[in-house]
């Protein structure tokens, strides 16, 4: 009887950890270059719509949370050749939310603008290699 308990009981747990194991297979695994890509494209996308806001006269609380929501999607856009310069657009996206907060408009209008140009020359490169 003991044997058989013993038996039992090893067969459930083997059946428990096979369970939980072929679920965690079961996850999908997203394309690495697809996430840059989306990173690259929202961050974009924000950094225009904080222009916009800016131009059609926008709140700073909603301008300086769309400079915000750039500033993390643009942490998912990792490329080696245009990590520097991803660095250097984000310095600008963090004086550009600043200068929001501070109430300096052009400014910050004028930070976006550079920045998104950095953005915009990344984006290519990183097609140019991911093709």
């Amino acid at each position: 009887m003991k044997v058989l308990k013993k038996i039992v009981v090893s067969v459930a747990i083997a059946m428990s950890l096979t369970a939980m194991s072929s679920t965690a297979f079961a996850a999908e695994k997203k394309d690495p270059n697809a996430v840059v890509r989306e990173a690259a494209e929202g961050t974009i996308a924000k950094i225009e719509e904080a222009i916009s806001l800016i131009e059609k006269g926008g709140s700073k609380e909603e301008t300086s949370n769309t400079i915000a929501e750039a500033r993390q999607l643009q942490k998912e856009f990792r490329y080696e050749l245009t990590e520097r310069l991803r660095q250097r657009a984000n310095d600008k996206l963090r004086v550009a939310r600043e200068a929001v907060e501070n109430g300096d408009l052009k400014a910050a209008e004028e930070t976006l603008k550079a920045s998104l140009a950095q953005f915009k020359e990344m984006k290519v490169t990183y097609d140019a290699g991911h093709k």
